[in-house]
């Protein structure tokens, strides 16, 4: 098949692509390269069933054309990671709602399936306790402030999630959402503020590894090895169509706890030093002290569930950036 991938010089859909040519797939990938990159590619680019257009998913005319040519539609692109939204707002809501609004658009007129890509933000602070319940994907939703940028990001997902389940059930467009969880793994970059690559590049340099707050909130990781063949198993299952699915781990690890894990297996002589959310972002800030998924409705309609555990995961970064 002929697959687009919106956002595939990024971390995730560059092994996206990686996996679908692997399995004998012709790819065309839109990228401007505003988080993405070159490097995560370019041993794809004497391939002759490897296509990379630097260009905005805002142009029209071009993602007309391609989606009219492809089989299927990975939509990834989007303005991610917590400072660039905190930095750039109206990056953050131009690029995330209207570049879906573009791909929905294209793909309706000539009827292409699309893989959107959400987020787990989209709870917002809904799971806020050490006992609290899994997340499900029809649990009621709880945003901060329209005043509180951190937000913004969650909000452009919710309305990228709702205009895409309107066109399966009002245009009958085969649409598969994901809800994707703390996906980590090699090519990831720390630029942005994520957690893991952070901590393993400060470790491997002997800088201090910075843990926002006190470190007891709770994340669950997901290899991005995990996450792709999720992705796939579920573009391909036609009962998934028209659903909403966490992609994710239900491991847990307090941060505080990572970053201790990332100093020991990196052999550093780190300190890990805390900063409270207020110094690091400004006043207002919030942050979720556990965010997990409840992975049953994957594991039902893919037949999928995560094979990668925790120190696999950190091991295989730390592996990356010693290179």
């Amino acid at each position: 098949m002929k697959i687009l991938i919106t956002g595939g010089a990024g971390f995730i859909g560059s092994h996206l692509a990686d996996r679908l040519i692997e399995t004998g797939h012709e790819i065309y990938i839109v990228d401007n390269l505003s988080s993405g990159s070159m490097d995560n590619v370019k041993h794809h680019q004497t391939n002759d069933k490897f296509h990379l257009i630097v260009d905005t998913i805002l142009n029209q005319e071009l993602m007309e054309n391609i989606v009219r040519q492809c089989d299927q539609v990975y939509h990834l692109a989007a303005a991610v990671g917590v400072k660039l939204i905190m930095n750039r707002p109206v990056e953050t809501l131009e690029t995330n709602v209207r570049g879906t609004e573009m791909i929905l658009k294209m793909a309706n007129k000539y009827k292409k399936k699309v893989f959107i890509t959400s987020t787990s933000e989209v709870y917002g602070k809904i799971m806020n306790g050490k006992n609290s319940p899994l997340l499900l994907e029809d649990t009621d939703r709880l945003m901060g402030s329209t005043t509180k940028r951190r937000w913004a990001y969650a909000c452009s997902k919710a309305f990228d999630e709702f205009l895409a389940l309107a066109y399966y059930e009002e245009k009958k467009l085969p649409v598969v959402i994901a809800r994707l969880f703390n996906t980590v793994g090699p090519r990831q970059t720390g630029q942005y503020g994520m957690v893991l690559p952070n901590f393993v590049q400060k470790a491997l340099i002997g800088k201090p590894i910075i843990v926002y707050g006190n470190g007891s909130q709770s994340r669950s990781f997901l290899h991005i090895a995990d996450a792709v063949e999720a992705m796939i198993c579920l573009m391909n299952e036609s009962n998934a169509e028209g659903e909403v699915v966490n992609i994710g781990n239900t491991e847990e690890i307090m941060i505080k706890d990572l970053a201790f894990m990332v100093r020991e297996m990196a052999e550093s002589s780190s300190e890990i030093e805390y900063i409270s959310y207020e110094r690091a972002y400004g006043p207002g800030y919030e942050d979720m002290l556990r965010r997990t998924p409840d992975i049953s409705k994957l594991k039902r309609l893919a037949g999928f569930e995560p094979r990668h555990k925790i120190d696999e995961i950190v091991r295989s970064v730390i592996d990356y950036y010693k290179i």
